[in-house]
This record gives structure tokens, C-alpha cells and sequence, in this order.
């Protein structure tokens, strides 16, 4: 335990690297955009540099260590990768508050993310497994999404930026699907029987897995009716399109 307390924490570094990467998409690579789209295709931007990197780095912080389960001790590869996800919560978290205190819902995202990131790496010590999958299936879509907001933000005015929208929606939407409304509440519904079993009380405190089955909980319900509300105007816009073309 002691070994894991003293252990170099990469947050700082990777703090000041989402923190630039931030405003080199404000000030070179979205500066001919609006003030409102910059901001919006910035936080897109770090997002990117997050979602890929992430699901390679929990995918190979779990192969590193195939024997883990829900209340195994993290790895220092583990710590490296709640890490990097924690810098990036919490300067798109700082994004939010400085530019778009209104966004709640995304605001408290972030918070409970941190939250439960920050309990597994720097309290308990023990978890990471779980909140590594997780990670996984939610950032397998970053990509996609990403590429799917920046040209939603730019449709209305370039023609080749809603064509891309168009043609990325249903792949994005089934993609995110699969993983946040199948796979992830599958493995949430394991890794909450596990939980409130007790079996990791002796190294995780009933609090603190009670609080992230709280905190993935809702986010997968959020998440749900999210993309079900994707689906709902996706088919209304095919469904107006097939009646005007019928007229």
C-alpha cells in the first residue's frame, strides 16, 4: 500500500497536455470559426485526443493484467490510464464552467466521472478493473462522435460538413447502441451483483462501490435516452424527407 501511495502521479503532465491541446484548437486550428463553434470544436478536440488513446491504453492496461477482477489491487499501468482520463474530465470540466456554466447535465457528468476515477486512483487503491471496461466501451465511440459533432456544429453552412453528419449518424448511433445501452449495462449489472455482494468491502469501502454503481448508473440511463432520442429525430428527418419527395 505504501508502494501504491508514493507512486508518481502523470496527472500534472497530462493536465498541461489536454490544457494545450485545448487552445491550440481556440487559437490555430479552429480560428477562423465563430467564438461559440470554436469553443464547442475545442473541447471536440481534446475529446479526440482523449476517446482512441484511451480505449488502447485501458484495453492494454488490462491485457497487461488478465488475472484482474473487481476487487483486485490497480497496477501502476491502471493508475497511469485513470490518470490521463482524470486530466481530461477535468479540463473539459474547467471548459464547461469558464464558457458553459448553463450545462448542467454535462457538467455534472464531469464531476461524477472525476469523482469516481479519483476515489479508485488516489482513496482505495483497488477497482480499476471495473472502471477500466467501462472506460473502454464508452470511449470505443469517441472517434465517431467526435467526427459526428464537429460536422453537426458546421451543417447548416458547408454542404460537405452535412453530408459527413448524415452519412456518420446511423453507424454512430448503433455503435454507441451496442456499447452504451447493451455491453455497458451488461457488465454494470455484473459488476454491481459483485458490489453489493461485499466481497470487496475489505479493500473497497461499501460507500465508495456504492457511489460508482450510483454515479455508472445513471450515467447509462442518461446515455440511453440520449442516443433514443438521436434515434426518434433521425427517423422524423427520414420521414419528412421521403413526403417531400413524394409530393
Amino acid at each position: 500500500m505504501e508502494t501504491l501511495i508514493a507512486e508518481f502521479s502523470h496527472f500534472p503532465t497530462f493536465f498541461a497536455m489536454f490544457s494545450i491541446i485545448y487552445l491550440i484548437g481556440y487559437y490555430l486550428v479552429f480560428c477562423k470559426w465563430s467564438p461559440k463553434h470554436r469553443l464547442d470544436a475545442s473541447s471536440c478536440l481534446i475529446s479526440l485526443a482523449h476517446g482512441t488513446p484511451a480505449v488502447i491504453l485501458s484495453l492494454a492496461a488490462l491485457l497487461a493484467n488478465p488475472t484482474s477482477d473487481f476487487a483486485s489491487t490497480n497496477t501502476g499501468f491502471q493508475h497511469l490510464v485513470l490518470e490521463f482520463s482524470i486530466a481530461y474530465f477535468a479540463v473539459d470540466l474547467l471548459h464547461y464552467l469558464v464558457f458553459l456554466p448553463g450545462e448542467f447535465l454535462f457538467i455534472a457528468h464531469h464531476l461524477a466521472t472525476i469523482f469516481v476515477f479519483v476515489t479508485c486512483r488516489y482513496l482505495v487503491f483497488h477497482g480499476a478493473y471495473s472502471l477500466l471496461v467501462l472506460l473502454l466501451l464508452a470511449e470505443v465511440t469517441s472517434a465517431c462522435q467526435n467526427i459526428w459533432t464537429l460536422a453537426g456544429i458546421r451543417r447548416a453552412d458547408l454542404p460537405v460538413a452535412s453530408h459527413i453528419y448524415r452519412i456518420l449518424s446511423t453507424p454512430f448511433y448503433s455503435l454507441y447502441s451496442i456499447m452504451r445501452g447493451l455491453l455497458g449495462p451488461l457488465f454494470f449489472f455484473k459488476m454491481s451483483i459483485f458490489y453489493l455482494s461485499g466481497e470487496a468491502d475489505v479493500v473497497i469501502p461499501r460507500w465508495v462501490s456504492v457511489s460508482w454503481i450510483v454515479v455508472v448508473g445513471g450515467a447509462i440511463i442518461v446515455s440511453i435516452l440520449w442516443v433514443s432520442n438521436l434515434w426518434v429525430e433521425l427517423f422524423r428527418e427520414r420521414k419528412k424527407t421521403r413526403e417531400k419527395k413524394e409530393r
